[in-house]
This record gives C-alpha cells, sequence and structure tokens, in this order.
C-alpha cells in the first residue's frame, strides 16, 4: 500500500473514533436514561456515560490503527 492511502486510512481511523463517541454521548440519554431526569443528573449516571463513550471510541480507534498498520506491511 501506497504512502498516501497510509496517510488517509490512519486520519480516518483517527476522527471515526470522535465522531461516533460523540454520537454515542448524545444518544446515550435515549439507551439508558430510563426517562428519568433525577437519575440522569447522579453522578454514578455520568460516569458510566463517560466510561462507556471512551471505551467504544478507544476500541473503534484500536481496530482502525490495527487495520492500517497491519496492512501498511504488507
Amino acid at each position: 500500500m501506497s504512502n498516501t492511502f497510509t496517510i488517509i486510512f490512519g486520519i480516518i481511523a483517527m476522527l471515526l473514533p470522535l465522531v461516533v463517541g460523540r454520537l454515542f454521548w448524545k444518544r446515550f440519554d435515549h439507551y439508558f436514561g430510563r426517562g428519568d431526569e433525577a437519575y440522569m443528573d447522579t453522578l454514578e449516571y455520568f460516569l458510566k456515560k463517560i466510561g462507556s463513550t471512551i471505551l467504544i471510541a478507544f476500541i473503534i480507534l484500536w481496530i482502525g490503527m490495527s487495520l492500517v498498520f497491519n496492512t501498511s506491511a504488507s
């Protein structure tokens, strides 16, 4: 694979987790909020929200970087 494709795929692999993380952050209340405002204002809920968003973004970043560097070596 040429260096240009490696750079382009690397940039995409770094930006994709940001986009997916932002979408997950915005939709987290709909998925797990239970419609309860008192529950959604607790520290426990916020920590679950930030932790799961970071986890999702990190997994996508890891998969993306693995694909970029595995295909660039061959």
